[in-house]
Formats: C-alpha cells, structure tokens, sequence
C-alpha cells in the first residue's frame, strides 16, 4: 500500500463518486474507462486508415495487456 497526496478538490471530487467503494477501486476503474476511450479512439482512427485489421487487433491487444484493463 502507497500513500498519496491529491488536491482538496480532486479528494471532493472522488468522495462524491465513491459511494461504498474503496478509492482504490474508483480511481481503478476511471483509469481503466480512459484507457478504453483510447483504445476506441485508436480503433476509430485506425479502421478509416488501414486495411491491416490483424496488425490493428494485435495493438489494441498489446495496449489492454499493458494496462491491464478488463474491457
């Protein structure tokens, strides 16, 4: 476990949409939604400019395996 320092507003902001959960799983689960709006911007972009459908599959692949992220 790490201790962090945030800002009074950003705290307010998190308690305000924590509800039962730990912070730990809030701010989770904002990382995870950011790198899923990513990986559809990249897949929007992407399928306009390139015919390679397996190279695309495999970055986004890479890219969830990197972060981790559970889309």
């Amino acid at each position: 476990m790490k201790t962090i320092t945030i800002s009074d507003e950003v705290y307010r902001k998190l308690v305000s949409i924590k509800g039962k959960k730990s912070f730990s799983q809030i701010i989770d689960e904002l990382i995870a939604h950011n790198v899923s709006k990513r990986i559809e911007k990249i897949l929007e972009i992407s399928l306009k400019e390139s015919e390679d459908i397996e190279e695309l599959e495999r970055i986004v692949k890479e890219i969830r395996e990197n972060f981790r992220v559970r889309i």
